[in-house]
């Protein structure tokens, strides 16, 4: 039976994978800090703690030697490396990095968003081949490119050894997310808010990519091992006011919606895809090199999500639910604002 360790097996992204494997015929041991498990994975897969930094711990989860590593959970070129010091024992490996890599060509990417003119133009969609930023220590975006640059390099690094995938991952959706941009339309469904602003005329469109599209991916990865990089997307990629309908049409509420023509008013119209120009991704080159057809849609996997959502919330201020959501957009519900808003 082939083997597979999955790293960060007990995330949003990690449990799905682990399920799409098992499913699959995969041995898989499901390895995460607290050794958590998914009422979904069925008493075959083995789950165990593990201390993605520790490298002893690691090596010894891998053990003698499997035949696949999925890592959720690898931010730069340290972890590539311990990856790729063990290649004698992986027979192929499968990374999750970020769409957050690319540039425009001017210098432009994720990092210089908040700057004037800093928001990239990229081209739509974006291809696997735009450039990327310089790898380093400095963002979130750089470090994944030193992990990717790690990985991938013909020389050092792997060295050609460990066959490795890299999925360039979207905006991801789906349950267990720390970062739920859903939540911006279900909470104001859930506090009775009818009325909504949108920025950018409600057109922004930031690709999303469900966990479960993401480990269907991983899924026909495995299968093929090989050395690529891969955007990791859904099929399409919505309007934030397309996002809206779609959640009240799970929800079964009826709202009423204002524009803004350009950007928010402050925290007015703001919401987590509002973006002044379009962030699309193509697909097509894992529809080609691994045969991927998406498992879900967006508005089919909304069910699931809006669930997991309204029963964490229960009882709970959002803020103590999601605080890294909260770190990122502290002002997501300004209901007061939008009210003055509106009244001026």
């Amino acid at each position: 039976m082939r083997t597979a360790v999955v790293i960060g097996a007990s995330g949003q992204i990690g449990r799905p994978v682990v399920e799409a494997l098992a499913r699959d015929g995969w041995s898989v041991t499901a390895a995460s800090r607290g050794g958590g498990r998914d009422d979904a994975w069925g008493e075959a897969v083995r789950s165990v703690r593990l201390d993605r930094a520790d490298d002893r711990a690691l090596a010894a989860v891998v053990g003698d030697g499997c035949d696949l590593v999925v890592d959720m959970v690898a931010y730069d070129a340290g972890h590539a490396r311990q990856l790729t010091g063990l290649a004698d024992r992986i027979g192929s490996a499968v990374v999750i990095s970020s769409v957050s890599v690319y540039e425009d060509g001017a210098g432009r990417g994720f990092d210089t968003q908040g700057e004037p003119d800093g928001f990239p133009v990229y081209p739509v969609p974006v291809s696997e081949t735009q450039p990327t930023v310089a790898p380093g220590d400095a963002s979130y975006s750089t470090r994944k490119a030193a992990l990717e640059r790690e990985l991938l390099q013909p020389s050092g690094g792997s060295g050609g050894r460990l066959p490795v995938t890299v999925l360039r991952a979207g905006a991801v959706h789906g349950p267990y997310s720390p970062l739920p941009r859903e939540l911006y339309f279900v909470k104001r469904n859930l506090d009775g808010r009818r009325d909504r602003v949108l920025a950018h005329g409600g057109g922004s469109r930031f690709h999303p990519a469900a966990a479960r599209n993401i480990a269907e991916l991983v899924r026909l990865a495995a299968a093929r091992p090989g050395s690529r990089v891969l955007n990791a997307c859904d099929a399409e990629a919505p309007t934030v006011a397309g996002i809206g309908a779609a959640v009240d049409a799970v929800m079964g509420v009826e709202t009423r919606t204002a524009y803004l023509d350009g950007p928010p008013a402050g925290s007015v119209g703001r919401t987590p895809w509002s973006v002044p120009r379009p962030v699309v991704f193509d697909m097509s080159a894992a529809e080609r090199e691994l045969g991927y057809r998406p498992v879900v849609s967006y508005a089919e996997s909304l069910p699931e999500t809006v669930e997991w959502l309204t029963g964490e919330l229960r009882g709970r201020d959002w803020r103590t639910a999601f605080p890294l959501l909260a770190q990122v957009y502290p002002d997501l519900f300004d209901y007061a604002a939008e009210d003055a808003w509106r009244t001026a």
